[in-house]
């Protein structure tokens, strides 16, 4: 089978997700590549996504990474919430894991079922499983944790990205992924990491069978990694 970083690689440019070229993010870095999860917009995109997820999960369980005992998916609103779902239905129709999902709302609801979270809820005693795309200073993060420990005493035994970036954030000299592994002492997944992608890409050609990326585009990316990454 062809590895994970490839397949993933190619699922992302296929979709539109992921784009080379010169790219002003909102940190105001200049990149050489841009991903937008909003690219994942129909039903097959994001259950090809759910089971991306879903397979690297597995893995990262066979190898001891992550626990077999998986309660619920956490996904954070608004993008987390077709990946909590997808990932979850992955797990259970692919791997036949029983395994809810859960999100959370930008307000708490104050009529009908009330509370702040939907889905699976959270009891004393769970093993929670957050899920994000990308993350590039663990804000989300931060901001999930306390609200999710506020509910019931759960455990968070790990967070599933799609991409690593492995960038240093603007205050320290680790990326945003070993802060946040440090921070709580949770293990952080990702499907593949930046480099997986450019040195994939760089295998990669056209339809008139010219390489994919141009000798710019691999300057420019081998630069921003020297000086960005982590």
């Amino acid at each position: 089978m062809t590895p994970l970083d490839e397949r993933f690689t190619e699922f992302l440019l296929e979709s539109g997700a992921l784009k080379f070229g010169d790219f002003t993010l909102k940190s105001g870095r200049r990149s050489p590549y841009f991903i937008n999860a909003g690219a994942f917009n129909d039903g097959r995109k994001i259950a090809t996504l759910g089971a991306f997820y879903a397979e690297k999960i597995t893995s990262a369980i066979a190898n001891g990474t992550l626990p077999e005992d998986i309660s619920t998916i956490f996904g954070p609103a608004y993008k987390g919430i077709p990946l909590a779902v997808s990932t979850s239905i992955a797990l259970t129709s692919m791997y036949g894991m029983q395994i809810g999902y859960t999100f959370d709302r930008k307000e708490k609801k104050d009529h009908g079922d009330g509370g702040i979270l939907v889905g699976t809820p959270l009891e004393d005693g769970m093993k929670v499983l957050l899920v994000d795309d990308v993350m590039t200073a663990g804000t989300a993060v931060r901001e999930v944790v306390p609200k999710l420990k506020a509910e019931a005493n759960i455990e968070i035994i790990g967070l599933a990205l799609s991409v690593d970036r492995m960038e240093k954030t603007k205050d320290a000299d680790v990326s945003a992924v070993e802060s946040i592994q440090k921070e709580f002492g949770f293990p952080v997944i990702s499907i593949v990491n930046v480099r997986q992608i450019f040195a994939a890409a760089s295998r990669m050609v056209t339809l008139d069978g010219t390489s994919l990326l141009d000798d710019d585009t691999r300057k420019r990316a081998d630069d921003y990694l020297v000086h960005y990454g982590a």
